[in-house]
């Protein structure tokens, strides 16, 4: 039995099949439609989530399987004081796998030390989520023709956001990848990325204007200032628009760029933008349910 905690759980070339997988479950749909016949996913969130939760759970409706869970805390027995191991151990007698959204860092890994099946972590506080960067992986493959050889534009909240922690570890594993992180100095990296960056010869750069380098960018990965990680309200309030990316600044850009965003967004990309060709957000939203399809089969072993 196998979890998925980090994106490192996962080896390149496993992250290479599942993306081969993905793609012929995208030409491919009928052949998948029962491929989790009377399996049961638990959805276990946390803390709230629009496009995670419901691609796992549509995912595993498409793969001819169902679904059990909550979608709020408030909604389980953890408003009752109970521990994740009390209820990982107690879901793991309803349900053949699970996938969970925590607002606690180490809280997945926590649960899947007394799971008794696989567990998926769906996002961790401000640490990992490694399903957002399979779903990232896909759509650079889709768009960029490969993962490698690519000068990646990361611009927004650097310093608590989980898809730009587990996407900048998986793409330094490819060769040729190079980082532009563009970010107020409140919210750079954290230390211990860029330490892994020079460990591994991985170029990269640190700035605060996003004019002077959009130039440069192959894919420009924009996230939102996440209010949710701010306990100081002045300062979220001081820091949430430093970015908005709209016409004037793309006017700037390579135009074979592609706009990738996690989203939800809130104003970092002007609604001008969205019909641009450049702009893959919501694509790459669809993406996520096909490689949730192509992991959940993997970790079930279902073939």
């Amino acid at each position: 039995m196998r979890h998925l905690i980090s994106i490192d759980d996962l080896t390149l070339s496993e992250v290479d099949e599942l993306i081969k997988t993905s793609y012929d479950i995208i030409n491919n749909p009928n052949n998948y439609r029962e491929k989790c016949k009377h399996k049961k996913l638990a959805s276990l969130f946390f803390e709230p989530s629009t496009r995670t939760r419901l691609s796992f759970e549509a995912a595993m409706l498409d793969l001819g399987g169902t679904y059990l869970g909550f979608s709020d805390s408030a909604q389980s027995s953890a408003t009752k004081g109970e521990s994740i191991a009390d209820t990982i151990r107690t879901v793991s007698l309803y349900a053949d796998i699970a996938v969970m959204r925590h607002p606690k860092e180490g809280s997945a890994l926590r649960a899947a030390e007394f799971s008794s099946i696989p567990v998926i972590n769906a996002g961790d506080g401000g640490h990992l989520h490694p399903t957002q960067t399979l779903t990232d992986l896909l759509t650079i493959h889709k768009y960029k023709g490969g993962v490698s050889g690519l000068k990646v534009g990361i611009c927004g909240d650097l310093k608590f956001g989980r898809t730009v922690h587990s996407l900048v570890d998986s793409l330094k594993n490819y060769s040729g990848n190079e980082f532009i992180f563009v970010s107020p100095n409140e919210l750079r990296v954290p230390d211990y990325i860029l330490e892994t960056l020079e460990k591994n010869n991985v170029k990269f750069s640190q700035t605060t204007n996003l004019d002077d380098t959009i130039s440069d960018m192959d894919i420009l990965y924009m996230t939102r200032v996440q209010r949710e990680r701010f306990f100081n309200e002045e300062e979220y309030i001081r820091l949430k628009d430093h970015y908005i990316l709209d016409k004037q600044k793309l006017s700037l850009a390579k135009s074979d760029l592609i706009i990738m965003h996690p989203l939800p967004r809130v104003n970092e990309i002007s609604q001008e933008i969205d019909t641009d060709p450049r702009a893959v957000y919501f694509h790459q939203a669809g993406f996520g349910k096909i490689i949730r399809m192509a992991l959940i089969m993997k970790l079930l072993e279902v073939a």
